[in-house]
């Protein structure tokens, strides 16, 4: 399964691979989600707000959401970011409403950490997923929407995150870091065409949502910015992830469904995601199940991948005490340069909110198959480290060929509780 073909055929591999999404036909799931028009317009100016990247927008924020939620146009209501940096505390979005960044507009979160809003642990957490209790709102939040879209001309989205790094590394943090954005309890969500950059934590988390399209939106932090996921669909169904560039310091995209018994009591899985072409980096994986699974993850599809100077190409992980399954997993035509490991599956990995976890919650993971995988300067092919007494099964890894560093022969796979099939032919 690790390949040494000549190089001239893995080449040839990535071209047709490039080939394909770049001149084939686009498949797409964004229709999951329609296209909004909204014929009411609204500008942030229009209450005041002002882009000179000092004056604190707050008010002007709040009362633009405010006048959208309470005189309820028919069709909903665009609220207009024009050029400049628009310095705010966070804040809430309201259903039937569009979040518009002009070309050049940026919306950039305050480092006043103390005025930061708390708010609940997600019943499916338990707790905050860093500190116990609560955790600090996400900086633009919202919570039982219907038919919200954050889109523009590739404006920013800035959420200052070094100042939280720094309390994180130095281990000041009282209660979880916020999300850049979050949407909970919402349907009916379209995230496009924004740069998001230095979220305090991870950067865009749809949790208990459907109908989530979220496709060409870039996501940029510092490699050693730590958690700063990508994109962590969470207990939600029907996502969407599409067309995007994601390099952060931690997971590209991370599907996730609770933690432990907190997970297991919620019982919400995630289900029919699907992830396409999508590229970038990160010192973690490129594309990850896991590790809080514990209400279930199925029906996830990812293809058309491009992962670089990475940790781990694809990892699935989840671990005792989780409960919950992964099964129907499929990961196809990804190419990787320069990762770590090519391909990881493993079920001891990942902590624990407290010690009342029940260490006889094993997980099941079944119908993983990961099929035209095409790597270069990949250090170690891979592991497949199932559970004693929950082995994983129906594992297929189809046409994978992963090629080494020059010099010493790398390791070879480990495999252990176990079964599938490691063919030629399609799974």
């Amino acid at each position: 399964m690790f390949r040494t073909q000549p190089l001239v055929s893995v080449l040839l591999c990535c071209f047709t691979f490039w080939f394909h999404i770049s001149f084939g036909y686009l498949i797409t799931c964004s229709g999951i989600v329609p296209t909004r028009y909204r014929n009411d317009k609204v500008s942030i100016t229009d209450f005041g707000g002002v882009g000179d990247g000092k004056t604190l927008n707050t008010k002007a924020f709040r009362e633009a959401i405010y006048r959208i939620q309470h005189l309820r146009r028919r069709g909903g209501t665009l609220l207009y970011v024009p050029p400049g940096v628009y310095l705010t505390e966070s804040f809430n979005l309201t259903s039937h409403m569009t979040l518009y960044l002009a070309r050049g507009a940026v919306i950039k979160a305050t480092q006043d950490t103390w005025t930061w809003p708390l708010v609940a642990p997600l019943p499916s957490y338990g707790r905050g997923r860093e500190r116990p209790g609560g955790r600090y709102m996400s900086f633009i939040h919202g919570d039982g929407l219907r038919d919200v879209v954050i889109t523009g001309e590739n404006g920013t989205i800035d959420g200052q995150g070094g100042i939280w790094w720094n309390m994180w590394r130095q281990g000041n943090l009282q209660f979880t870091r916020p999300n850049l954005v979050e949407f909970m309890n919402s349907r009916g969500i379209i995230i496009s065409n924004v740069i998001f950059k230095n979220s305090p934590f991870w950067n865009i988390h749809p949790v208990y949502c459907s109908n989530v399209v979220i496709r060409y939106v870039t996501i940029l932090a510092p490699t050693d910015s730590p958690n700063t996921d990508g994109i962590d669909p969470d207990s939600s169904s029907n996502v969407c992830i599409e067309d995007s560039f994601i390099s952060t310091g931690d997971d590209l995209v991370a599907v996730k469904s609770g933690w432990d018994e907190y997970g297991i009591a919620y019982g919400r899985p995630s289900s029919h995601i699907t992830i396409r072409r999508v590229t970038g980096s990160s010192p973690f994986a490129g594309i990850a199940v896991g590790s809080e699974t514990s209400g279930g993850v199925e029906h996830v599809l990812a293809e058309n991948i491009v992962i670089y100077n990475s940790g781990i190409g694809v990892n699935i992980k989840t671990n005792i005490g989780r409960g919950g399954f992964i099964k129907n997993i499929t990961v196809s035509q990804v190419f990787m340069e320069n990762v770590r490991t090519g391909i990881k599956i493993t079920g001891d990995t990942g902590d624990h909110p407290d010690n009342q976890f029940n260490p006889n919650a094993l997980p099941y993971v079944k119908g993983v198959t990961l099929k035209n995988i095409w790597g270069v300067k990949v250090q170690k092919a891979g592991s497949i480290q199932g559970l004693k007494n929950a082995p994983f099964t129906n594992i297929c890894l189809s046409k994978i060929n992963l090629h080494g560093m020059t010099g010493p022969r790398s390791p070879p796979w480990k495999c252990s509780d176990v079964s599938g099939a490691a063919i030629e032919r399609p799974c």
